[in-house]
């Protein structure tokens, strides 16, 4: 049976910082890991207008993982296999992202349905508006991005929201009950969908996705709360040349220095 996992990440930020916060963050977050060969490629960044008349940003990134993945999962899979394609539609405050792999092709499929709450602290529902039939299958996550432990080797000081102060809006240390007290305040409801029909490891390699997806969301949370002295007062304008800036800079970093950020043994 796929598995569905609804996490949920209360901040202590505006609907509209928001939105700048994790457009910044994930430019940031994609430099970090990117090196040696691996890591973030942008072939896409660009408006978009679905058949309704919406209007959002449409990228198709593909990441080169090799390092990225436990020994066990590149024993069984070759070297095609470690390479996944990302499909974004960004019409925020919804947004919808695809991750494929052409190896897998059909049975392989990680999608990720985010809305995002002005003025919440996570207690709704059903936000992304999911059908009854995945309501009956998701488990929800409540996430505290100050609290929750990653993983012991991705733990950074510099990026922990129990010890930062934004020197720009005031706001910070996240300590005690501050989910409840914060303000402002707004959560991201992200409906995780994983797919991986492949006999004998369907179960595990669901599970494991999920417990990368949880570690990767938690640690993007936490790095987007720290990074707030950097992104607060950026305009959209601003967010559009510094990716314009990142997709250059990934290109050189993928082809000149070594393999960086996460790497698993």
């Amino acid at each position: 049976m796929t598995l569905i996992k609804e996490y949920r990440f209360t901040t202590n930020c505006t609907l509209e910082e928001y939105k700048i916060a994790q457009l910044f963050s994930v430019s940031e977050a994609s430099k970090a890991e990117t090196g040696g060969g691996e890591g973030v490629e942008v072939l896409k960044n660009e408006p978009y207008v679905d058949d309704f008349g919406n209007k959002g940003q449409y990228t198709h990134k593909i990441y080169h993982l090799s390092s990225k993945v436990p020994g066990w999962v590149r024993a069984l899979a070759p070297a095609g296999a470690l390479i996944l394609e990302e499909k974004a539609w960004n019409a925020y405050p919804h947004c919808k992202t695809v991750v494929t792999n052409g190896y897998m092709k059909d049975k392989f499929e990680l999608i990720t349905e985010t809305m995002h709450v002005p003025d919440d602290r996570g207690g709704l529902e059903n936000a992304v508006r999911a059908s009854p039939e995945v309501l009956k299958k998701r488990e929800i996550v409540i996430m505290d991005a100050a609290k929750d432990q990653l993983d012991k080797n991705d733990y950074n000081p510099e990026q922990d929201p129990t010890l930062f102060k934004s020197q720009k809006t005031g706001r910070g240390p996240l300590t005690g009950d501050w989910m409840k007290t914060c303000e402002p305040v707004m959560t991201a409801y992200k409906l995780v969908t994983v797919k991986f029909q492949w006999f004998g490891l369907q179960t595990r390699v669901e599970a494991f996705i999920h417990g990368i997806m949880r570690n990767l969301l938690l640690k993007f949370h936490k790095q987007l709360f720290c990074l707030m002295d950097q992104w607060y007062g950026l305009t959209i304008e601003d967010i559009r040349n510094i990716e314009e800036q990142t997709k250059a800079e990934l290109d050189r970093k993928r082809q000149e220095e070594g393999v960086s950020g996460t790497t698993v043994a």
